[in-house]
Parts: C-alpha cells; sequence; structure tokens
C-alpha cells in the first residue's frame, strides 16, 4: 500500500511578487470586464435568495436538482450546505480572484493581447459598439445576466474573428483563475490541500552567487556557462564538473526547497511556470505549460521516464545524424535512466491509470507501464506538478546535486539577454553571457526591502544555452544569429483533455500521475505519426479550466464531477510544425502554432479508442475538451455487463459523429502541450536546421544548445529521457573538446 503522508507535514509558505498595478484598464473597463466574468462563473441564485444584477436566479426546481446532484457528490454530512455556499459563490466579489487576474492581465498577458481586451470593454460602453457586439445599445453590464450569458455564448461563432478571439480569452481565463481562487470547489470535491499519500524529504541545500549593490556591470569567469538548470542543462553540467572543468549554471528563475513543496496551484504557476502558467498560442487554441524555476521542466513534470523509441531514431538518423541508432546513445539513455533510478517495478497505479490498463486488456489494444524516475522507490504522489516534497528523481535531486559535489556554481534569477563573441579569423566564437541579476529577499519573494540588481558579465571558454524550446531560439536571435531556422520547426505534441465520470469517487489527484500508456495508436499513418494515450496529474485547478463553458449551471456541476472522474490525453506525435518569436513589443516569447488537420485525424482516433475505454470500464459520462463535442451520456438503463460492450449504438452513433466532423477546427475546443520540442533543431547541414550533431550551434565556434529544442522532429514520447540522453552525448563530446581540466579544479575564479 502507498505510504500515508505524515499528517503534520505543511509546505512552507512562498510568498508572491505584489500584484502589479491595475491601472492599464480604466474604472470603467475593470467594471465591464467583471461583469463579464460574473456571467461566465455566476453566483447562482433562486427568486427568493437572489439580491443583485450579479445573480444568475434559476427556478426552485432547477436548484434543488442542482443542490441534490451536488450532494451525491459533496463527501460529508454537511453536504448540502457546502453546495450551497458552492452555487452563491461570487467571481468578482472574490478579492483573490480579482488579484489574480490582474495580475495575470497585468504581468503576463503580452501587450497586444492586453491592448485587445482593453478595446473590447471600452467598444463595448458605447453605443454603436455595443449594439455591434451585444445587439443593444445598453452597456452590457446592465443587462441581466443572463443576457450577458447569452450574449457571450454568441460571441463563441460571431463571424468577427475579435469577437471569437475574446470568447476563448475571457472565458478560458476566468474559468482558470476561478478554479485557483476559489473557496468552495476544494470542500466540493473533498481535494486536500497536500497528498494523502507520500513521504517528504529533505532536498539538496544549494548554494548560490551573490553580488553587493553596485552600478558597475559585474565580471566574473568560468570555463563554461550553461544557460538553463532543466534537463538538458542539469546533465551538462554534472559532466563537465565531473571532467574538472569550471562551470557556472544560470537560471533565470528561482529555488525552491522541497519543503514548499507541494505550492498551492495558485503559487505553484506564478513560481514554477513559464510566465506564470499563462503562455498559448496567438490564436489562443491552445495553452502551453513550460516549466521555469530550478530544474526546469524536470522539477515540475510527472516522472514518466520512457526512452526514445526505435522508429524515431531510425528516423533521425536518415535524415544525416546516425548517432541516434548508435550504442552510445543507447548508453546514454540508460546511463541518465540509471541515475534518476528509473524503474517500473515500484510501480503502483492509481484509478485512473488502472482504468486506462484494464480497458486497454479488454479491447486488446497494445499498453505498458511507464517507467518512473523515482530512484528505484515507491512514489504515490500526484502533486508533482506542483513541486515533488519527495520521491522524484529529477534533475534538482540528481544531475545538479552531483554537479554541485563536483564543483560547480550556481545563480539563481539570472536573465541572460545575450551570447558575446569574439571574431577569431572571421569566425564568430562565444566568450560569453551578458544579463541582469536579479536577487530574492529572505522571504523568498521577488520584491521588497533588501532586493538587488545588477548587471552582469559571464566570460566563458564555451557556452552551452539550455534554455528550452521555447526561450533557447530568442537568446539567440537576441545575440544576432540570422540562421531562418532559429525558432521554427516547433513540435508540441498536441493532445485534448478528456474526462471519464464514474459512480464512485476516485481521487484522482491521488497517486503517481501517469504510469500507463496505450500505444495501439502510435503510427496511424504508417510513418511513425499518430497518438498516444496517457491519463494527467488531476489536480482540479490544472483540469477544470480546459473544458468548455456551455452554461453557467452545467459548469459549475460539471467541475463538481472531478472527484469521480479519471483522465486521458491522446497526445499526438506532431508531423506539422509552428514557430516560436519575439514579441514585438516586450521581447516575450510568442508561440505561432495551428495543429494541423493531419495531426487532428489522430488525435480524433485516439479521442474515440478513449471513450470505449472509459465506456468498457463503466463510465457513465465521457467529456472532452473540444467543444463540437457533445458529452457522451451513458443510459441509466444501459447494462454495464452487455455482451454488445463498446459496439453499443448509442456509443457508435456518438463516434460517428465526432468522425464526422474531422478534422477538427482549432478555434472550437482547447488543445495543451507541455513538450516543446524542434525550434533549434540539429541538422547535418546549416541549410536545414541550427545545430550540428555536437549540438554546436552552426556559423560559431564554442556555442552551444543542449534542450529538446534540438530535437530533429517530435520525440513522440515524454521528451524528458531523450532530452538528457542527447545531453549526455553532447557534454561528454565537450568535454574533450575543452581539453584538459586546469590544475585549479572547477573553483570559479572572480576577475
Amino acid at each position: 500500500m502507498p505510504t500515508q503522508l505524515v499528517s503534520t507535514y505543511i509546505p512552507r509558505e512562498v510568498p508572491l511578487p505584489p500584484v502589479p498595478s491595475a491601472s492599464f484598464f480604466s474604472e470603467l473597463q475593470w467594471k465591464t470586464f467583471y461583469a463579464l466574468a460574473d456571467a461566465i462563473v455566476p453566483s447562482i441564485h433562486t427568486a427568493a435568495t437572489g439580491k443583485s444584477s450579479k445573480d444568475h436566479v434559476v427556478s426552485d426546481a432547477e436548484w434543488d436538482i442542482a443542490v441534490s446532484r451536488l450532494s451525491r457528490l459533496i463527501p460529508g454530512t454537511d453536504a448540502a450546505q457546502i453546495a450551497t455556499q458552492y452555487l452563491h459563490e461570487n467571481v468578482s466579489s472574490n478579492p483573490q480572484f480579482r488579484a489574480a487576474i490582474e495580475r495575470t492581465l497585468g504581468q503576463y498577458v503580452h501587450t497586444e493581447g492586453k491592448n485587445g481586451f482593453a478595446l473590447i470593454m471600452t467598444a463595448l460602453n458605447t453605443r454603436a459598439g455595443s449594439l455591434i457586439m451585444t445587439g443593444s445599445t445598453t452597456p452590457i453590464q446592465d443587462q441581466p445576466i443572463k443576457a450577458r450569458e447569452k450574449i457571450i455564448h454568441g460571441w463563441e461563432s460571431s463571424r468577427l474573428p475579435p469577437l471569437r478571439a475574446i470568447y476563448r480569452g475571457l472565458t478560458g481565463l476566468v474559468k482558470k483563475t476561478w478554479a485557483l481562487t476559489s473557496p468552495t470547489i476544494s470542500p466540493v470535491l473533498g481535494f486536500p490541500r497536500i497528498p494523502v499519500h507520500g513521504k517528504p524529504a529533505d532536498g539538496f541545500k544549494y548554494e548560490f552567487l551573490q553580488f553587493p549593490p553596485g552600478n558597475q556591470p559585474e565580471t566574473i569567469e568560468t570555463d563554461v556557462v550553461i544557460v538553463g538548470s532543466g534537463c538538458g542543462g542539469s546533465v551538462t553540467a554534472k559532466n563537465l564538473a565531473e571532467a574538472g572543468h569550471r562551470v557556472l549554471v544560470v537560471e533565470k528563475s528561482y529555488s525552491y526547497a522541497s519543503n514548499t513543496f507541494p505550492m498551492n496551484p495558485n503559487d505553484g504557476f506564478i513560481n514554477m511556470f513559464e510566465n506564470g502558467g499563462a503562455i498559448s498560442t496567438d490564436d489562443g487554441s491552445m495553452a502551453v505549460l513550460a516549466g521555469s524555476t530550478w530544474g526546469g521542466g524536470g522539477t515540475v513534470n510527472w516522472s514518466a521516464s520512457l526512452q526514445t523509441q526505435g522508429y524515431v531514431r531510425q528516423e533521425w538518423a536518415n535524415a544525416g545524424l546516425p548517432f541516434f541508432t548508435s550504442l552510445e546513445f543507447q548508453k546514454s539513455l540508460d546511463r541518465v535512466c540509471d541515475r534518476m533510478g528509473v524503474n517500473h517495478d515500484k510501480v503502483e497505479h492509481n484509478r485512473q491509470n488502472q482504468v486506462i490498463l484494464e480497458g486497454a486488456r479488454k479491447l486488446g489494444y497494445a499498453a505498458k507501464t511507464v517507467p518512473q524516475n523515482t530512484g528505484n522507490g515507491e512514489h504515490y504522489c500526484g502533486y508533482c506538478t506542483m513541486g515533488c516534497p519527495g520521491g522524484k528523481h529529477g534533475p534538482t535531486e540528481t544531475f545538479l546535486a552531483d554537479a554541485a559535489r563536483a564543483g560547480a556554481t550556481f545563480m539563481e534569477g539570472f536573465r541572460a539577454d545575450k551570447v558575446l563573441f569574439k571574431k577569431v579569423n572571421g569566425r564568430k566564437v562565444a566568450c560569453g553571457v551578458r544579463g541582469t541579476w536579479r536577487s530574492r529577499d529572505s522571504y523568498l519573494g521577488l520584491s521588497g526591502p533588501g532586493v538587488v540588481e545588477r548587471k552582469v558579465i559571464i566570460k566563458a571558454k564555451k557556452v552551452v544555452v539550455s534554455a528550452g524550446s521555447l526561450q533557447s531560439p530568442l537568446l539567440l536571435l537576441r545575440s544576432g544569429l540570422k540562421n531562418s531556422h532559429i525558432g521554427r520547426n516547433l513540435h508540441l505534441h498536441p493532445v485534448i483533455g478528456c474526462g471519464a465520470v464514474f459512480d464512485e469517487e476516485t481521487h484522482p489527484w491521488e497517486g503517481s500521475a501517469l504510469t500507463t500508456v496505450v500505444t495501439e495508436f502510435e503510427d496511424i499513418d504508417g510513418h511513425g505519426h499518430g497518438a498516444k494515450i496517457e491519463s494527467v496529474s488531476m489536480l482540479p485547478p490544472v483540469v477544470a479550466p480546459m473544458f468548455p463553458w456551455r452554461d453557467a449551471l452545467e459548469y459549475k456541476l460539471w467541475a463538481a464531477k472531478m472527484s469521480h472522474c479519471t483522465s486521458f490525453i491522446p497526445l499526438a506525435r506532431d508531423r506539422d510544425t509552428g514557430r516560436v518569436y519575439p514579441d514585438p513589443v516586450d521581447g516575450r516569447c510568442r508561440i505561432d502554432y495551428k495543429v494541423s488537420a493531419f495531426d487532428s485525424k489522430h488525435i480524433v482516433e485516439a479521442t474515440i479508442a478513449c471513450a470505449k475505454i472509459a465506456y468498457i470500464t463503466g463510465a457513465k459520462e465521457f467529456h472532452t475538451t473540444y467543444g463540437d463535442h457533445p458529452p457522451f451520456i451513458r443510459s441509466e438503463n444501459s447494462d454495464l455487463e452487455s455482451p454488445e460492450g463498446v459496439n453499443d449504438a448509442a456509443l457508435q452513433s456518438w463516434i460517428a459523429e465526432i468522425r464526422r466532423k474531422t478534422p477538427l477546427h482549432p478555434e472550437r475546443g482547447m488543445f495543451a502541450s507541455a513538450h516543446q520540442m524542434g525550434s533549434c533543431r540539429m541538422s547535418k547541414s546549416a541549410k536545414s536546421g541550427v545545430v550540428d550533431s555536437d549540438c554546436q550551434v552552426w556559423g560559431t565556434d564554442g556555442l552551444y544548445v543542449v534542450d529538446a529544442s534540438v530535437f530533429p522532429s517530435a520525440s513522440g514520447v515524454n521528451p524528458m529521457v531523450t532530452n538528457m540522453a542527447i545531453a549526455d552525448w553532447a557534454s561528454r563530446n565537450l568535454a574533450k573538446a575543452i581539453g584538459p581540466a586546469r590544475g585549479e579544479g572547477s573553483v570559479m575564479a572572480r576577475l
């Protein structure tokens, strides 16, 4: 049985930076915005209890049905009271909701998006604009809340692209912020603040360079500077430091001790994810999650440790990179897995992974256990996406700790502005990095008395960029490199979310998130493209916002079913690509990517398989995050042991309707990505990529990119192990290229 978490364990609180000024909107614009938010997640009342225009009034019969349904889901004797509080909750009256909205819009939404919101809010307060967008000259905040709800629904299918965009952006932002800040959703679900299972462990204690206040740039010297502490950077740091070279790892984000894990979801997104967890593609059709903390994505991922498959390795070898089919690459794969204690013997599947395995068995689908990087031990946490309090052996507990023991030096809070070059015999030779370092205060915050900000110049013989597929290409572009492939060829492993609802409680947030994979549909086109089926970490604030908003009351009732759900994701190995590029105003990462018709067909076939797995294992409902797919609701009279199985006429009719609507339209649902690859891809020549087979940037000396951005195409599996194996290979070659280590070892010298 899984270990029960010590009941007295309380994670250390991690304060947040202050909420930015909300002055980017006028008072009237904010009034309009919150009037819309209250229509998306309203306070629901009967005529007898409704008191204001903020209330969504339903009939007594509708109210009784809603309370009855919720009470059957809510644990405990006070279920009806909790259900009432949940239905009555009003988002605009919640200070935490307002603070989170203002932080997201003020800090994480790019200027173009922010201006778009402002323009719509302003137009809604003009007679002409209101008439065009709402059909009435009455300002939307003065209209009844049910009218507002109908108007927002109309925007979803509007002929005007800006209104469709505002629908996606507005509903997505409000749903996510409500799920993160609601005081009632956790009691409704019985969702605990900390995992029920697991064993807290003290993590490695890191030390980071500190600098005194000063007006002049601080200059330091090292053999190798590594920009980024994630999966690629950590392995590189270990190998180079153990080879005796002076290594400095710089990270733009910050380190948090294991006793702060798991953070609550709101704090975790802000502290440990790129752009506060608020990245989406330009068209708003896909949410993109990327780690941004000490240890990078390896700190917030779900332990899945799958090695690169043979057909992918052969594809890359056929592209002129024979290393991938060599024994040396296999040795690198095994070496990194051995260090992390990757195993499947100690895996205990939670309910949702058991559903996948059992359904696959009954349907004859190929499926297997996903190895976990758990130090050859047990790990039944479920909350790792907000930081693991103990059990997972990611970069912070393995490669970075090894690098520290070998003498590597670390700097957090350093944002690299550009790579520095010198000319030698007409070639660009990397000689360091320039950037800005920002300290943290004594309370782990990022602001307040004592914060120091300094320009820092790092002189180095070699520069390794390991900032990830979103940031590495931007750093190369800021550094003046002109290769047209930089930022292009972006693969995202697009998914849609699926949720199956069962009669019994499933507690899907308990237990290891991703321990099974169905491989039956991974090669639909015969050339290595298809989709795998996996599960996700079902923390309600992470999963609930992905699903469609069709009706205010229906959405609250759906979110309350999470405690009876299991999850699926059809994860496509995408053939077709997008790009990352810098925002023209503030330089932050922008993503231009649409799921192609080719790739969406594979997602649909895997989604149908998910529905069959859910059906054959007894699920009563099956939902997807694609808005044009209505949920499949099993008949009350359906026989769970019917010999027809998935040949059931109702299920087959639902499947036929989904196929009829294929390919998926990007604007009709919410896609997601947690894997970013290929934006600085490896190639046999500069004409087709950014780095060579040693990960050195074409046209330069001494500049390397070592992260998932160098993948020649999508890996088709969770990319951590592939990323680390490439880093192992490249860094061992780099250690040889640097030559014998200095006699003074790896102690950094200050100039």
